[in-house]
């Protein structure tokens, strides 16, 4: 058992609180229905989170070791139960993870409310069937053996001084245990703050920091205004602060995917970005909060931007330069430039001293906080004393400047910080988990904070054509992001939730990890002869790679000797040669042209495919005659073939993961910024489109987006869907 959860009675774990001596689980401050068997399997694996609890362990606390068909059977209804309350899946847990044949483990960070003796001693209705049979078997309280036993008397005054020594030793240990609360409060987590929901729809849109796409809000004072997803794409719209009343604005069409920048000093107009997937410079609008006609700022492309304090103006930031443009005559003003990276989140202190903002780098994809002084332009980091792996991000100043709030990835956790104004000592944790906590925005008075609660499950979705529906796999691929089947048709590889590589054979036998948990693999393709399989990876903070590794696992070798992005490896139908490219500009911006190269397996030597400047996301057809691409507009999909050494546009609409059916004869790809995000089949070499299927396919759930993971030999379409559960919550900084 955890020391430090030794004898609690109640624990917390994110919104959740779990009561062992009533047997009751809350979230957010709503009771949560749970049997009293499943309640007692989660109160023992709270008591040592991060620990192994064996089966057997299971077994022998809770049902006794002489229960064993009836133990398998309710162990497993046990933690299914468990899981729908809290939200979870045995795909990507985020509380409770299954280990095959060894047991469970709690995940989530657990924090204590309060104590008494142990779980274990607690009283728990049995189940009914376990009860009747301790019943047949005569079990009973007399048969039971004492629970104390009587002490030989002491004399009274060495009673008394026990008593007093006893006394002290626990006025001492209780006056380290609070000194050690104490001091953890001041730099983890905020126990006292009560964090409550907003918003119950469950559609707001999480973004994608890989993506550049953040999550950002403002709020007028009477509304917050966010993205919110409709039919898969995202809307930006006005949330009633005192409930669930969502509505969309009214934008003008050439706001594609419009992405939240700023609101303006008096709270009456918006700036807008035109938000696509794969360009990180964007036009950029004002938009009236009450109505009216928005405008485009004229000349410009940015990153993102922010009003100036006066609201004359605005700063708006392209690649790693920041300039300052008049409203009134469009005069702009060099103000600083970046020692790398993008910013993003650009924010001024209440009093317009600092400017702080977000760094992406474009290469790493990490994110840090910074901040230029006003009348200087020197950038400085924030927080010096974390790791680039931190991922600060995204912050945001009371109106009174005390506090800084801001968002930032540790552990794997992404919760809610605040520092004291200015100063950036005394970091404090406003969450603790277990949802995904973002985009903070202060109110416009008084120290209200809100910020988005992401729940990031998702589900691998196969495509039945005969019912025209999607139909959840529930095999051993459930936990699959990117799928390619051997040539074979024996043989699948995939990429699970923590970017890591796995091979078996088509039935899920044969099971290996190929590659090592600190390699962030992003897709992978067998070689024609099934042998090895060409991989897009990196380690963390470096550059995409393309790696080599063998159908049994081993050393992932590096295939090129540069410091940039290389992605997408795709074999020639001989297996001599890859076709690769590079990355847009959201996943990482590049230096040197971007062009598509091949290379010779046994020589290394590396040529240009001919004029295939501007494109990306090359796959080369199985029977080798094409090699399709992508622009990077993502508004065209190209085809090159190999023998007349000529490029065609095959189709012209959005593109995203296109793949190769196995007769060489269509490709498949998914239209990821079309409404319903559709997915299409495009002849090769005619371009006759034909759309397969879309998102109202999806009979169940609230799937708010999907990506195109694959197909199978028999062209069966796989998508990952993404189930929305993205929710607005504030909490008060005073505790109020």
């Amino acid at each position: 058992m955890s020391p430090t959860l030794a004898g609690t009675t109640r624990v917390r774990f994110g919104l959740f609180e779990a009561d062992f001596k009533t047997g009751e689980l809350w979230k957010a401050g709503h009771h949560v229905k749970l049997q009293s068997q499943p309640f007692k399997v989660l109160a023992t694996l709270v008591e040592r989170p991060g620990e192994i609890v064996t089966r057997e362990e299971l077994q022998a606390r809770l049902w006794g070791q002489d229960t064993v068909v009836e133990f398998e059977h309710s162990l497993g209804t046990a933690i299914n139960r468990i899981r729908e309350a809290l939200g979870d899946s045995a795909a990507n847990p985020r509380f409770i993870e299954t280990l095959t044949r060894r047991g469970y483990r709690f995940i989530a960070p657990v924090t204590q409310v309060a104590r008494v003796a142990s779980v274990s001693a607690l009283s728990f209705e049995l189940p009914r069937e376990i009860k009747a049979k301790d019943e047949q078997k005569g079990t009973s309280a007399a048969a039971l053996p004492p629970a104390t036993s009587v002490a030989p008397s002491r004399p009274a005054h060495k009673m008394r001084h026990l008593y007093i020594a006893s006394a002290f030793a626990i006025c001492v240990v209780i006056g380290i245990l609070l000194g050690r609360f104490w001091g953890s409060w001041m730099v983890e987590s905020s126990a006292a703050l009560r964090i409550s929901p907003v918003t119950e729809t469950g559609n707001l849109s999480p973004g994608t920091l890989s993506m550049e796409d953040l999550p950002a809000a403002a709020t007028d004072g009477v509304d917050i205004f966010a993205s919110v997803i409709e039919n898969g794409q995202a809307v930006l719209s006005r949330i009633a602060i005192g409930g669930d009343d969502v509505q969309p604005l009214q934008l003008p069409s050439d706001i594609a995917s419009p992405s939240l920048a700023d609101i303006s000093p008096d709270g009456t107009e918006l700036l807008v970005r035109s938000h696509l997937p794969s360009e990180s410079a964007r036009h950029l609008w004002i938009v009236p909060i009450h109505g009216g006609s928005a405008f485009r700022v004229s000349n410009v492309l940015a990153d993102d931007a922010t009003w100036m304090p006066d609201g004359k103006g605005i700063l708006y930031s392209l690649g790693n330069q920041l300039t300052t443009l008049r409203l009134y005559d469009g005069a702009s003003t060099h103000f600083a430039s970046l020692p790398f990276g993008r910013a993003y989140w650009l924010r001024w202190s209440p009093d317009h001293r600092l400017l702080r903002f977000t760094v992406i780098d474009p290469v790493s994809h990490s994110s840090s906080l910074w901040e230029i002084s006003a009348g200087s332009t020197t950038p400085r980091r924030v927080v010096k004393d974390w790791n680039a792996l931190a991922n600060e991000c995204c912050g945001t100043w009371t109106s009174d400047g005390q506090f800084f709030i801001f968002q930032a990835t540790r552990d794997g956790s992404t919760d809610i910080w605040r520092t004291g104004g200015l100063s950036t000592s005394n970091l404090e944790k406003i969450t603790n988990g277990p949802l995904s906590y973002r985009a903070p925005v202060a109110d416009r008075s008084g120290h209200r904070v809100f910020f988005l609660g992401v729940d990031s499950r998702s589900e691998l979705y196969s495509y039945d054509a005969g019912h025209q529906e999607f139909l959840v796999k529930s095999d051993f691929l459930s936990g699959a992001t990117r799928l390619n089947f051997s040539r074979d048709r024996q043989w699948v590889a995939w990429i699970d939730y923590r970017q890591r590589l796995w091979r078996a054979r088509v039935d899920g036998s044969e099971r290996i990890q190929l590659t090592p948990d600190f390699l962030q693999v992003f897709l992978a393709t067998w070689s024609p002869d099934g042998h090895r399989l060409a991989v897009m990876a990196r380690e963390p903070g470096k550059p995409w790679q393309i790696y080599l590794i063998g159908f049994n696992g081993g050393n992932a070798e590096p295939l090129l000797q540069e410091h940039r992005n290389a992605a997408d490896p795709s074999w020639s139908a001989d297996g001599r040669y890859l076709v690769f490219g590079r990355v847009d500009d959201v996943m990482g911006k590049e230096n040197g042209p971007r062009m598509l190269e091949v290379i010779d397996l046994s020589t290394g030597h590396i040529v240009p495919l001919p004029h295939s400047e501007g494109l990306f996301s090359p796959r080369w057809s199985p029977n080798g005659l094409y090699i399709s691409a992508i622009t990077l507009d993502q508004q065209n999909l190209m085809l090159y073939d190999v023998a007349a050494h000529t490029w065609t546009t095959l189709a012209n609409t959005s593109v995203a993961d296109p793949v190769w059916s196995a007769d060489s004869r269509s490709i498949y790809f998914q239209a990821l910024m079309a409404e319903f995000q559709p997915l299409y089949r495009v002849n090769v070499p005619d371009g006759n489109l034909e759309q397969i299927t879309n998102l109202k396919a999806f009979r169940s759930g609230n799937p708010g987006n999907y990506f195109f993971c694959g197909i199978t030999p028999d062209n069966v379409p796989l998508v990952r869907v993404h189930i929305h559960s993205g929710d607005l919550y504030t909490t008060d900084l005073d505790g109020k």
